[in-house]
Parts: C-alpha cells; structure tokens; sequence
C-alpha cells in the first residue's frame, strides 16, 4: 500500500497535488510520503514481534537524510556501504550502535572514520580487508566488533547485476573457507568476531533463496560456536521484493516466518537490512511532458525526466508505473507510446508501447515506486541538474533537497592557468 492516490481528479501524494508541488517546485522531482514511509517501517518491525532484532536501513536504496530520519525517529538503524553514507545516517540521528557497515572495498580512512564514530559492526568481506582493519583498530586503541560476509553460493533467482550470494559474485567469503577466517580473526588483537553475515542479492519475490542461504549460516554459526568463537549476531541483509509490475513477493511477515524457522533458536540479535521494501513504494518521480512525437511505427512522449534522474530502466530494463497526474475520465481509450527522455541515447526510455490515455505538451506524468535507487543513484549525464526532492506528510510538503542552479554546478570545476 502506499498514499499516492487520486483525489477528485488529482493524483495526490498524502493530501497534497502533485500538480501543486510541480507549481511551486518545478519539474522533474522526487516526491515521498512519510506515512507511506512510517506504515513499511511498522509492517516489518511487526512482523519482528517478539524477536531480538535490530533494523538497519540500507541507506543505499535512498540516502536523503530527512527519509533516513524519518526510519531513525521510529527506531531504525542503518546498513551503509561508504563514509558518505555513514556521515548521512549520523547526521540524520541515527544511533552509531545501530549503524552496520558493509562493502568489498572499504577504505583505510573509511575504516578509521567508522572505528571513531563507535558503530556497532563492521562486516569484513576479504582476507586483506580483516588484516587492513585490525592494523587500523590497534593504531587507535580500540577492538572492532565484525561479522564476516559469508557468501553462501545461493541462486537468488533476481537480476545479474543484482545478485550477489553466488561464488563467482565479488560479495563476501566463500562460506567452505568462511570457518578458517573467523579462526584467523579470533587471533587478532584488534578484532572482535561477534557475527555472521549473508545478503544475497536484491529484489528476492521468492521464499526459497532465503532459506538456503539462513540455513548455510545456522550450519556456520554452530560450528563457529563448537570452534569456541562467541557468535551473537547474525546479520541477514536485506533484499526481500516488492511489486513493480506483475510480481507477487511475500510479505515480511512470510520473510520473517523463513527467519524464525531457520535460525530462531540461536539465541543470536539479529540484524536485518531492509532497504527497497521500506522506500520502494514511498517515491513517485513527476516529470512534464515536453513533446508528443508521432514516428512512422510509434508515437513518443518525450518528458523532461531522464535516465540520468531515473536510471533503472536502462539499467535493469525496469518496469515503473506511468500516470497522468491528472486523472482520466473513466472510460478512456489508451494507446501504446513509448515513454522517452531528452538524453541523445536510445537507452533514455522509460517505457515502451505501454497503454496510456492521450497526452499533450505540459501534462504532469508521475512514475510510480520510484522511492529506491531512483534520486540515490542520479547523475549529471549531459549536465542536467539534479532534481528536487519533497517529502510529505498530511497536507504540507517541504523541499528535502534543493535542485542546485547550473553556477552551483559549474562552482565544482575550474579551468587551470595554463588554459586561462
């Protein structure tokens, strides 16, 4: 469920027009409600009830500090992959002994960074990483509470590029010679192994994976134990689907359900990783159209959004939702367009031949679960300007981030004396 709705012929996010925030704002931009936000966040800590366990959202999925507040103020934690990402979760109020950081190629500053800001674990995923942190660990004082990133060689059944529990992906320890390097790790004077961690890869609609990969860790975790090493986290990352198109993932509560049954008995605090499932649903992008383009095979709407806003399409070849915001009357006729940015690359499109109702120059479109990975992974391809990004709760919206003016842009760069 999210709160993008039609109201009185206006696509609204919570009680607000999109049409109104394009007024005001401009278009394109990002848009994410809070209630959809907050409901997602108490979906799956109740689908925890009763279980010792800690959720880390993956900042990854959308990294706007007020959407990470948001999950920090209801308790959440936050799994980051890179020292921007851990300074956004700190700043936004996140409880350092709540943050979980992650990543093959962390690096020494990023390690010290982490070590001094008290976090609660870091996952080591190589052998040079474990010697790099424990060096790191000892040079300030301190011990470093880890997991170590199994990587349990279990077919995920999701995008490749997206994937990431297979032995041939760059993620974790292969889990046969994962036991040999927790031992190494108990040796070292700057470590502190306490965990087991697994994610296996992104955008799981099925049960299955899930269970094979937590029973390898419960197999670990037991020998671990038997090895006289104190095991008292497992980390079970995130990855859990929702619903672009036709798919049907489970619920929390069945992810939750393959946790218990799996792993429920090791007296471990577990720490879970969601990131799409919370957000996914939580975003819409609002784009204008600028042209309706009639081709000898096809007509085009060309957008003022781009691939460089909303990447996945081209990456993933990505399904996201299309409505006008505003709403059509009932009964009409759809058409197949394709749906195209201005980017000069056929790879700008958001859709094809998808059904739609006739469009004109000016109409507000909006695209639909566009909360993660959409403004966290925008560039400034062909020197487009980062869009806004709003967030609403009830009947008012503020701008969470502002959209940069082209000298805020060109300030980053300078041309050198020798060219002056």
């Amino acid at each position: 469920m999210n709160h993008f709705q039609y109201r009185h012929g206006q696509l609204c996010a919570e009680e607000v027009p999109l049409a109104r925030i394009a007024d005001e704002v401009g278009t394109p931009f990002y848009c994410y409600s809070q209630a959809t936000l907050e409901r997602h966040f108490r979906v799956f800590q109740q689908a925890l009830n009763g279980m010792d366990a800690t959720v880390c959202f993956a900042v990854k999925s959308n990294s706007n500090i007020a959407v990470i507040r948001t999950l920090a103020a209801m308790g959440a934690g936050a799994d980051v992959v890179s020292g921007g990402e851990l300074r956004r979760a700190l700043a936004a109020g996140v409880d350092a002994g709540k943050i979980v950081f992650s990543g093959v190629g962390k690096t020494r500053e990023e390690l010290d960074f982490a070590l001094r800001s008290g976090i609660m674990q870091l996952n080591v995923e190589s052998e040079p990483e474990l010697t790099e942190l424990d060096e790191a660990a000892r040079a300030l004082g301190k011990v470093a509470e880890i997991g170590v990133r199994v990587n349990p060689d279990v077919d995920a059944h999701t995008h490749a590029k997206i994937t990431t529990g297979r032995k041939e992906n760059k993620f974790g320890i292969e889990w046969t010679r994962a036991r040999q390097v927790f031992q190494r790790a108990k040796q070292l004077e700057g470590i502190e192994p306490v965990a087991v961690a697994v994610h296996i890869g992104s955008q799981l609609i099925e049960l299955e994976p899930f269970r094979q990969a937590f029973s390898r860790v419960r197999d670990l975790v037991l020998m671990l134990r038997a090895d006289g090493i104190n095991i008292r986290r497992v980390d079970l990352g995130g990855g859990l689907g929702i619903p672009y198109d036709a798919e049907e993932p489970p619920s929390p509560a069945e992810y939750v359900q393959i946790i218990r049954e799996t792993l429920g008995d090791l007296g471990c605090h577990l720490v879970l990783e969601p990131g799409r499932v919370l957000v996914g649903n939580a975003g819409v992008l609002v784009s204008k159209v600028i042209y309706v383009k009639e081709g000898s095979t096809r007509t085009f709407v060309v957008c003022d959004a781009a691939m460089n806003d909303l990447v996945r399409p081209a990456m993933y070849d990505a399904h996201h939702d299309i409505r006008p915001v505003i709403e059509p009357p009932a009964g009409t006729v759809t058409q197949p367009m394709d749906v195209v940015g201005p980017i000069c690359e056929t790879g700008d499109t958001f859709a094809k031949q998808r059904p739609l109702p006739p469009l004109e120059p000016g109409d507000l479109i909006s695209f639909g679960t566009a909360g993660a990975y959409g403004a966290a992974m925008a560039s400034q391809y062909n020197s487009r300007l980062l869009v806004p990004e709003v967030l609403v709760k009830g009947g008012t919206y503020a701008v969470v981030r502002a959209r940069p003016s082209y000298e805020d842009m060109l300030a980053l760069e300078n041309i050198p004396e020798w060219l002056a």
